[in-house]
Order: structure tokens, then C-alpha cells, then sequence
């Protein structure tokens, strides 16, 4: 059976990835703060399963991960993908004013937890005899400084270094194992709208995201999530370490 594993599947991108993979007769698992009834309720090719955890909590989100590694290995797996798409985009604010509390959550959420989840993921399934494929979701952010992006384009940054570099050790280690980073671009989400709601003084380029928003620029996101799956549902294509981009699909 095909098995993918998806943090943020409450709303937004995550919810709609999760979607098409379960319209593609994969099961999936699902992770986020809130549930996703609509999910959970689907009539669909695929079986969803949820776990409720808050990815900035590094306790719980171990003891969930080893809590789905132990369900899974009871399960007769053909593939198993990890899309690791979860990530705050608050605090956006300039250094010199930001809660500490706020710029922890940040770094756990959108770079410790992926780190936290792949070693787990990674060694759990080191002896399996099927290869595993990682999906991260980077920004455009990790490669340009943005006013009030500080802790965002930092953390996805590291994200991407993280991800380059275990390309780099599984294709020497030979495991067969593809990882690989994904960039959704603007999106109509939650996150999005947090943007437009930012202070002038915290985010000085606001005004240019209530533009996209304004001129209909803003892709809805079973559109971008279709690019991803498709990806995904065509492993062979998949080549380790890749960087791709929705912009370079759609344009």
C-alpha cells in the first residue's frame, strides 16, 4: 500500500495535498495543531488518519512521530513519502522588537521539527526494502533578505541547507532515498492573509502583498498542491536533492 505522511494538513496547502493524495488512492497520515473534519470525513480512495500535534513542541512531536513510525511498521507499506509543509511566518517584525517565546515556536516549526522528524524518519526505516522519498516546502525567502522576514528567510534557508545536505549523505550512502525541496510561491492561505495584516513598520513591503491579493495574482492552493502530487506520484522522476518550483510548471 502507498503511504504519505503530511504536517499541516488543517488548512491550506497541506490540507490540499493531503486531498489529492487521498484522491489518488494514497493513505495518508495527517499532523496538525487543528483537525481537518472534511478530511477525516472523506469518502475517498485513500484512508486518512490524523495525529493533533503542535510541531514547535519538540517532546511532542518526537513522541508522535515514534507513535506513527510504530503504526506504520504494522502496515504493509509499497511507498512511503513525508511532505514536511508546515511553517509560521509570524513574527514578522524587525530585530529589536521581537518576543523571544514567538522567535522560539518560529525556529522549532519551520526548521528544528523537519530535522527532529527526518533523523527519526530516516533511521526508523534505515533497514526497510523500500526507498523513502522527502518533500520540504521552502520560499522564495531563503534566497533574498525581506524587511520583518528575518526569523522566515532564516529558518527556510537553513531548511534548505538542511535538505541539500541530506541529499548529499544519502546519495553517498547509496540508500536510494530522494529528498528534495519544493517551492509553492504565493498562495491564497491564512499565511498570506497574516502578511496583509502586518504593520507598514513591520513589513515594509505590505503594501505589495495586498497587491497580489487585490490583482488576483495569489494561486489557489489545489493548484499548486496538484503540481507537488503529481511529482510525487511519479517517483522515478524525482531526482534527490532537486529544487522544484511550482513557477517552473505553471506560468
Amino acid at each position: 500500500m502507498k503511504y504519505a505522511v503530511v504536517t499541516g494538513t488543517s488548512k491550506g496547502l497541506g490540507a490540499s495535498i493531503a486531498k489529492l493524495l487521498l484522491e489518488a488512492s494514497v493513505n495518508v497520515i495527517g499532523l496538525a495543531r487543528g483537525e481537518n473534519q472534511e478530511l477525516e470525513n472523506a469518502d475517498l480512495p485513500g484512508k486518512y488518519k490524523h495525529y493533533q500535534v503542535d510541531l514547535a513542541d519538540m517532546e511532542q512531536t518526537e513522541k508522535t512521530f515514534e507513535n506513527i513510525i510504530s503504526f506504520m511498521k504494522k502496515q504493509p507499506i509499497e511507498s512511503l513519502q513525508l511532505v514536511q509543509n508546515a511553517a509560521l511566518v509570524t513574527p514578522i517584525e524587525q530585530v529589536g522588537k521581537q518576543d523571544a517565546a514567538k522567535l522560539t515556536a518560529h525556529v522549532h516549526v519551520n526548521l528544528l521539527s523537519p530535522m527532529v522528524v527526518t533523523n527519526l524518519w530516516l533511521n526508523a526505516w534505515r533497514d526497510s526494502d523500500f526507498s523513502l522519498v522527502i518533500a520540504n516546502v521552502t520560499s522564495g525567502a531563503a534566497n533574498r533578505s525581506v524587511y520583518g522576514w528575518n526569523a522566515y528567510g532564516s529558518t527556510k534557508a537553513g531548511l534548505d541547507r538542511y535538505t541539500n545536505t541530506v541529499a548529499v549523505e544519502q546519495e553517498k550512502l547509496q540508500t536510494g532515498n530522494k529528498v528534495f525541496l519544493f517551492d509553492p510561491s504565493i498562495m491564497d492561505t491564512d499565511m498570506q492573509r497574516e502578511i496583509r495584516s502586518a504593520d507598514p513598520s513591520q513589513f515594509i513591503d505590505v503594501d505589495q502583498f495586498k497587491n497580489y491579493k487585490t490583482e488576483n495574482k495569489l494561486r489557489e492552493t489545489d493548484v499548486v498542491a496538484k503540481v507537488l502530487v503529481d511529482r510525487l506520484l511519479d517517483e522515478e522522476s524525482i531526482q534527490n536533492g532537486e529544487y522544484y518550483s511550482v513557477k517552473d510548471i505553471l506560468k
